[in-house]
């Protein structure tokens, strides 16, 4: 997963571009509210589905299975608070599994067994796949306003095991779901300016596991900007990135490979930096810009979400736009596929364009992507399929 800090809250789309060559397109989508997600799906996925009607066998109006997994997602309750739901891959079954007096503002699921970590009220809590056994694992307490970080708890995540949850508290730490203790592996480094003020010379917090649980992508956090690093739990050893100038790798915005050797990022935004596509090489962190667009740089290459597929091809989003001012937002992406270097056999899998597109998450054999748009920024974190 790779996008760390949204959601489905408010106002969005969700649409399901499959890329089988054989379905239609369909482009004309309607903004709903989340808490109408599994209605989306299902009419989106039967509106992709082949006309049936002169088959001998008529097939049923809706497929039972839709999705390939569970799909996990942050959505509004009744009282317009935040909370963790579950689609089940039906795409109609939801259940919601939250029900703090608080948003809950971050979540990760646990591949192993289904159980959920998140925070709410700056507090780390813990359930199981159903909702149940409701447990608080950390309590940052009260939040200064003037030095948030200095006390506030974010970024959960589960190891690929569900025995050790990597989250930020005053540095990187990991928690023992076994034994309940939490290790505070790196410490925050801070300047005191004076005044009862702290600015951050390098926070850390963590974004994700490799599928082997060896390494844990972090972000390491500026007071201006933001890049990325690589934590080995084993030796307590962190690499950071080099070269990539000018681009944007960080915040969990990326996506590992599944032998935890390549790191694919990618931005379709210019202004503070560069938009392009970049490729991380983990073990030595040098970052290789595959694509990458600046001022000067007319027409300009943008990309987001991209994802390596088990067949070897890097699949994302993609737009070749002028650049006049020097500025690109809300580019016109297009959903393609390439060998893994971004260029070579390029081709547009699908006609539709996604201009306001806020995040897509990518089925695991890229078969399909599910896409959320919306013309806000919103907080939370992303939707995941578990």
């Amino acid at each position: 997963m790779k996008k760390g800090i949204r959601s489905l809250i408010g106002y969005i789309t969700l649409v399901f571009a499959v890329l089988a060559c054989s379905l239609p397109a369909n482009s004309d989508t309607e903004q709903i509210p989340s808490d109408q997600v599994a209605t989306v799906v299902a009419a989106t996925m039967q509106a992709l589905t082949p006309d049936s009607s002169s088959s001998a066998t008529p097939e049923s109006e809706s497929p039972s299975i839709l999705l390939p997994r569970s799909l996990y997602y942050l959505g509004s309750d009744d009282a317009g608070l935040a909370q963790v739901f579950r689609m089940e891959n039906d795409g109609e079954t939801i259940a919601q599994l939250t029900f703090e007096p608080d948003p809950v503002e971050y979540y990760d699921v646990s591949s192993l067994d289904g159980s959920v970590v998140y925070l709410s009220n700056n507090q780390m809590l813990l359930i199981q796949a159903d909702g149940s056994d409701r447990r608080i694992l950390g309590d940052g307490g009260a939040v200064d306003e003037n030095n948030p970080y200095l006390s506030k708890i974010s970024n959960p995540v589960f190891s690929p095991d569900g025995q050790t949850i990597a989250y930020s508290h005053k540095g990187l730490n990991l928690y023992s779901v076994l034994t309940g203790a939490s290790n505070l592996v790196i410490e925050d480094q801070w300047n005191d300016v004076g005044g009862g003020l702290f600015i951050p010379s390098e926070l850390y917090w963590p974004e994700g596991y490799s599928l082997d649980g060896s390494k844990l992508l972090v972000t390491l956090g500026y007071y201006e900007g933001a890049s990325t690093a690589v934590y080995y739990p084993a030796s307590n050893a962190l690499t950071r990135l080099s070269g990539g100038e000018g681009a944007i790798i960080c915040c969990g915005d990326y996506h590992l490979s599944d032998d935890g050797s390549v790191l694919y990022a990618a931005s379709p935004h210019m202004g503070m930096f560069n938009a392009g596509l970049w490729r991380v090489d983990i073990a030595s962190g040098v970052v290789t810009a595959l694509l990458s667009a600046d001022f000067d740089s007319n027409p300009a290459e943008v990309a987001d979400n991209p994802f390596l597929a088990p067949d070897g091809q890097l699949y994302f989003f993609y737009a070749s736009v002028p650049n006049t001012e020097g500025f690109i937002d809300r580019a016109p992406l297009q959903i393609v596929r390439s060998a893994p270097d971004g260029v070579t056999g390029r081709v547009v899998l699908r006609p539709e364009t996604f201009p306001n597109m806020w995040e897509a998450l990518w089925a695991p054999d890229a078969g399909f992507v599910i896409v959320t748009i919306s013309k806000e920024d919103f907080q939370g974190r992303e939707a995941q399929l578990v």
